[in-house]
């Protein structure tokens, strides 16, 4: 782990401190070049979009342009460490943009004292850019931002902590379900944690099928139930009508386990009572909510996942936020709706069945990999995750009417 931490260290501070920096895309070597780039010559783009303020698409890069946005206060599972100390956190979510979707992003810590502070600065800015990613930024404070800039932006607000994990936890999920020979109507959840990312998870399932009644979600104190008067109104949401008050009464006969809190919450005699071919889901980082191989161990009819690489079928979002990014600015989509949600599920589980390049079992790692019981979710580096899902979220924004513009006929061709 020392070479490790030393090898993550001296990633971020050589060649040159950080992970990203910009580029010029047009010539900027003549005197000519300058008079065209600046003075005078810009001033022509700018009568152009002051007639026509949709013209910014078209003279400026605003349309290949994301904003990672945080506050700092809930920092991977790190916590509330500050908004400088996410820096490196938004610069590699910056570079994964690019990388993965050639989508330019710059990443923007803001300081405040209350959410209304963030949320009229980041509404102030928000014209600078084609969409807005936010990060990183605790629970319960994060529903309300995002809800606030999405009516006050013109422009895609996305907070991938939330709605990022929901999707590739759905589309990992359904597929789980399918090769245990389950269906989600039918399915007892039990999900561990009621933050930001466990909210949009259950809400997001209950989307693509998933009944509320059947969900049973615990925060520190237990089971949340109706009787409860110490929840706040996104947990009341999956407050159940229930006289079981702990994880023991309710991961009994569960067909899924969620876990999205901490480490080493379940045991292995909680695994024992859930029903046959479960599902376990133990996505707290670094360390799970239980370690796979002690789940496998007392049970051999189980599928597991984490949000670890080291270990088959790792929830990624970065499986989902490029190309969700990538098909919403191709149409200019002024909202990521929960239609193109679900459409972004669906291309991701459709991928999965099909057979694995080699070029991706080579920059993975594998020698073969086929869809079941370790295979359940596409890997990050699969180059048909772009096509698929951009094409899949810019169609579905189109036929929900938040796009404002069609699609090419060649796009992604």
């Amino acid at each position: 782990m020392s070479d490790f931490r030393q090898q993550a260290l001296d990633y971020h501070a050589f060649p040159k401190p950080g992970k990203i920096s910009v580029e010029l895309t047009t010539s900027a070597e003549t005197a000519e070049d300058l008079s065209l780039a600046y003075s005078p010559g810009v001033a022509e783009p700018v009568r152009e979009i002051a007639a026509n303020p949709d013209d910014v698409y078209k003279y400026t890069a605003k349309g290949n342009l994301v904003a990672v946005i945080t506050n700092g206060t809930a920092i991977l599972g790190l916590g509330n460490l500050g908004p400088l100390a996410s820096k490196p956190v938004m610069e590699g979510k910056a570079l994964l943009f690019k990388r993965f979707a050639n989508l330019d992003a710059v990443d923007i810590e803001v300081k405040h004292r209350t959410p209304e502070e963030f949320i009229n600065t980041v509404a102030n800015i928000a014209d600078t850019f084609g969409g807005i990613n936010l990060e990183d930024i605790k629970a319960p404070e994060c529903f309300e931002i995002e809800k606030e800039l999405k009516q006050r932006c013109n422009i895609p607000v996305f907070h991938d902590d939330q709605h990022g994990t929901a999707i590739v936890t759905a589309a990992a999920m359904i597929n789980a379900l399918d090769i245990q020979g389950k269906k989600i109507e039918e399915s007892k959840i039990v999900c561990m944690g009621a933050g930001a990312a466990a909210i949009a998870c259950m809400e997001l399932l209950i989307k693509c099928g998933a009944l509320r009644e059947k969900i049973y979600m615990l925060d520190r104190k237990g089971v949340i139930h109706t009787r409860r008067d110490d929840i706040n109104e996104y947990k009341q949401r999956f407050a159940n009508n229930t006289d079981q008050r702990t994880l023991q009464d309710v991961i009994c006969g569960a067909d899924v386990f969620v876990g999205v809190s901490g480490p080493n919450v379940l045991g292995a005699d909680d695994v024992k009572l859930m029903a046959p071919n479960p599902v376990i889901f133990a996505c707290s980082n670094p360390d799970p909510e239980i370690n796979p191989d002690l789940a496998h161990s007392v049970r051999d009819d189980l599928i597991m996942a984490t949000g670890r690489s080291d270990y088959p079928n790792q929830v990624n979002n970065v499986l989902c936020f490029p190309f969700i990014f990538r098909g919403a600015l191709d149409v200019r989509a002024t909202d990521i709706n929960d239609e193109m949600k679900v459409a972004a599920v669906n291309a991701i589980r459709a991928i999965a069945k099909l057979p694995v390049p080699e070029s991706v079992l080579k920059a993975s790692g594998y020698e073969s990999l086929d869809f079941g019981k370790n295979y359940i979710i596409p890997k990050p580096m699969d180059p048909r995750l772009l096509k698929s899902v951009a094409g899949a979220v810019a169609r579905a924004a189109i036929a929900t009417g938040v796009a404002q513009i069609e699609l090419p006929e060649d796009y992604m061709l």
